[in-house]
């Protein structure tokens, strides 16, 4: 889990940082939220569902077909895909509300990225105030954060219009069909038979567009059964690789390949 601390000029004066250079920290993230401004680019890439909060539905890009397995990230740590969302561009930062309005910078001290100098990069200058970077950090999260909650009104307008509905996933891997469930989808039978001044409320603030992204997605589903297979396979390569070693961690030669 991670362990989120405010950034303070107390705690991190004396700290440096270093930039995240592998996505194992995202190996368990199978729903990650998406922000408005980064839909257009995500749908080219991504399926994205709709999965129920407190707060309502919550845009996110579908990265796995088990609760903890993120088929974009590689055994090597790399991305396996052409876009990465941005709640994983900001490791290892993140805001947390203290307050009704106000958000802070926090950074998960367990990641492996805090240091201490001359490693990696300071927190703050010479006068205390923070350093360019981490302003620009708090800046991206910030934004972020914004877009976030203009996709998660754009939902709720979905949600109160009748137009998302249940989405039972069934993905085709190499151990057979893998139901994925907790997921919601554009309701393409309700969308036609919307009626024309809601279509035209839901164009005017955005939620359509939204929509109709959601369900061109659904085309990317393909991709994670292709990922899941791939890995399948790589795990049962590196297994016969290992082929050699005894059931007690002997060498074995006696069997031939």
């Amino acid at each position: 889990m991670p362990n989120w601390q405010p950034i303070t000029q107390e705690r991190h004066g004396g700290k440096h940082w270093r930039r995240f250079g592998s996505y194992r920290f995202a190996a368990d993230r199978v729903l990650v939220p998406l922000a408005a401004a980064e839909l257009s680019r995500a749908v080219m890439h991504l399926p994205i569902a709709f999965a129920q909060t407190e707060q309502g539905p919550m845009l996110c890009a579908l990265l796995g077909v088990q609760p903890d397995r993120n088929l974009f990230v590689g055994a090597n740590g790399r991305w396996q895909g052409g876009y990465v969302p941005a709640a994983l561009r900001g490791h290892p930062f993140a805001l947390a509300r203290t307050g009704e309005d106000q958000l802070t910078l926090c950074i998960d001290e367990d990641s492996g990225l805090l240091t201490s100098p001359p490693d990696g990069e300071p927190f703050f200058g010479a006068e205390g105030k923070p350093t360019q970077a981490i302003q620009d950090v708090l800046k991206f999260l910030e934004q972020t954060e914004r877009s976030r909650a203009s996709a998660a009104a754009l939902c709720k307008q979905l949600q109160e219009a009748g137009l998302i509905a249940e989405w039972p996933v069934k993905l085709k891997t190499s151990g057979g069909e893998q139901p994925v469930g907790g997921l919601q989808r554009v309701d393409e039978s309700a969308l036609g038979a919307c009626p024309a001044d809601t279509l035209k409320a839901l164009q005017q603030s955005g939620a359509l567009t939204l929509a109709y992204c959601q369900l061109l997605s659904i085309q990317h589903l393909q991709r994670l059964g292709e990922l899941a297979q791939g890995q399948a396979q790589s795990a049962q390569q590196r297994r016969d690789d290992l082929g050699f070693l005894g059931s007690d961690g002997s060498l074995d030669f006696s069997s031939q390949h």
